[in-house]
C-alpha cells in the first residue's frame, strides 16, 4: 500500500513571471537538498490538464517511502517544507494539501506539518526499526 502527498494551489490570476521563477527556484533548490536519490521528492505537474481545474497554478504530488520507516518522517518533512516554501512564494491561492484522506494543516510559523513530523527521537527510533540492508529494501 503506498501512500502520496498531494498539494494544489488555486486562484483566479495565473502566477506572474515572478512568480513562476520563484517556484522554478525553490523547486531547483530543494531538488538539491533532497536527502535520497532513490526516492521521489517534490513533484509538480502542468495545472488543470483536464480541463476542468483551470484555476490551478500549482498541483503535484509525491509517493512517500513504504520500505523503510526511518525515511518516511525525513521524505515526508521535506516535501511539507517545499510546498511551504512555495505557499510562501505564490499568494493570494487557496492551498489544498493533503495525505490520500488527511488534510495537512497549515500553520502561519511552522508551514505545513504532521504531529511529531519534527521528533528527532521518533525519527531515530523509526529508523532502527530497520537495522539490516535486506530489511531497508522493502
Amino acid at each position: 500500500m503506498s501512500v502520496s502527498l498531494y498539494y494544489t494551489a488555486r486562484r483566479a490570476q495565473p502566477m506572474t513571471g515572478a512568480e513562476s521563477a520563484a517556484v522554478e527556484r525553490v523547486v531547483a533548490a530543494r531538488a538539491e537538498s533532497f536527502p535520497y536519490d532513490d526516492e521521489e521528492g517534490l513533484y509538480l505537474y502542468v495545472p488543470g490538464g483536464d480541463g476542468d481545474q483551470d484555476d490551478q497554478i500549482i498541483a503535484g504530488s509525491t509517493k512517500l517511502p513504504g520500505g523503510d520507516p526511518g525515511r518516511w518522517l525525513p521524505v515526508t518533512a521535506h516535501v511539507l517544507d517545499s510546498v511551504t516554501e512555495l505557499r510562501r512564494a505564490v499568494g493570494g491561492a487557496q492551498w489544498h494539501v493533503h495525505m490520500d484522506d488527511l488534510d495537512v494543516p497549515w500553520d502561519e510559523t511552522e508551514g505545513y506539518a504532521l504531529p511529531g513530523m519534527r521528533d528527532e527521537a521518533l525519527a531515530a527510533e523509526l529508523g532502527g526499526l530497520c537495522d539490516t540492508s535486506d530489511e531497508q529494501g522493502g
